[in-house]
């Protein structure tokens, strides 16, 4: 008997509770924990996160809506009042992730922050959201990959209450997720071991190594989904992106250390609050 996991985690009269917004919640709570705790080494203040987040989380749903709708207006165009209908699905992350970058940069302006500095203190963060997250497209049995035999599951070695749920009406499909998720979550260990050790990463190279690795492993695992969102019916959107944040970061990070020539990042600085602005 093949047991699925009840999207809905509790009721409270008519209002119902799904296990996607609890995971949601707590990839946030997770990646904004990491941030004020590394912030506190970089002479950030905690407010500044918090206030941070309000701006960047609401916009950065509505931008990963936006970008999910341009991208199917086929359908959309023809069923305009669906557009708002983000219960019935159809978010994207990388239109959250551009929208979130975009509140970041205006935040730090307008705080006097810098830009780099706040995109490394954040990055290991958004990535440890991203593999939490994803466990929400598990529950809700989407963002899969093709369709595959129990006999390849098995042999992953898989949990069975993986394999259960990788089977939607009676057939089982490549956990695309899980692949996201553990292949980001090795990305995560490595820069996490990495980021403090003296001068190994320049400011804003965190960051960049983040977006190297996430699009890496976006691309090939883009490749096997069956629910992909494209450009003239023929390019992969999220892959097409994949590449060009790709190619953008590396390039990025020689041109920052040939001409540019940034700070330090350094490890173990010792500063302790007062805060004071990083300039």
């Amino acid at each position: 008997m093949t047991l699925v996991i009840n999207p809905v985690a509790f009721s409270i009269g008519s209002l119902s509770v799904k296990w996607y917004g609890i995971i949601m919640a707590t990839a946030v709570l997770v990646a904004t924990i990491m941030a004020i705790r590394e912030g506190k080494r970089r002479q950030i203040m905690p407010d500044d996160f918090i206030d941070l987040l309000l701006w960047a989380v609401p916009i950065g749903f509505i931008c990963a809506r936006i970008y999910y709708v341009i991208f199917e207006w086929g359908y959309f165009s023809q069923h305009p009042n669906e557009i708002i209908a983000i219960w019935n699905g159809g978010i994207a992350i990388y239109g959250g992730l551009l929208g979130g970058l975009a509140v970041l940069i205006i935040f730090c302006k307008k705080r006097n922050l810098s830009v780099w500095l706040m995109l490394d203190i954040i990055a290991p963060g958004v990535m440890a959201g991203q593999i939490i997250g994803r466990w929400g497209n598990f529950i809700n049995q989407e963002a899969h990959g093709s369709p595959t035999s129990l006999a390849f599951l098995e042999s992953l070695h898989l949990p069975t209450f993986i394999i259960q749920q990788m089977k939607i009406n009676g057939i089982y499909y490549q956990p695309t997720f899980l692949y996201e998720s553990f292949f980001n979550l090795i990305g995560l260990i490595i820069i996490l071991s990495l980021r403090h050790k003296k001068h190994l990463f320049k400011q804003g190279e965190i960051f960049l190594t983040y977006v190297i690795w996430y699009s890496l492993v976006r691309f090939f695992v883009e490749g096997m989904r069956t629910d992909s969102l494209y450009l003239a019916n023929t390019i992969r959107v999220s892959q097409a992106l994949s590449v060009v944040l790709f190619i953008l970061a590396i390039a990025t990070w020689i041109y920052r250390r040939r001409v540019v020539k940034p700070n330090w990042y350094l490890a173990g600085s010792g500063l302790k609050y007062p805060y004071e602005r990083v300039k």
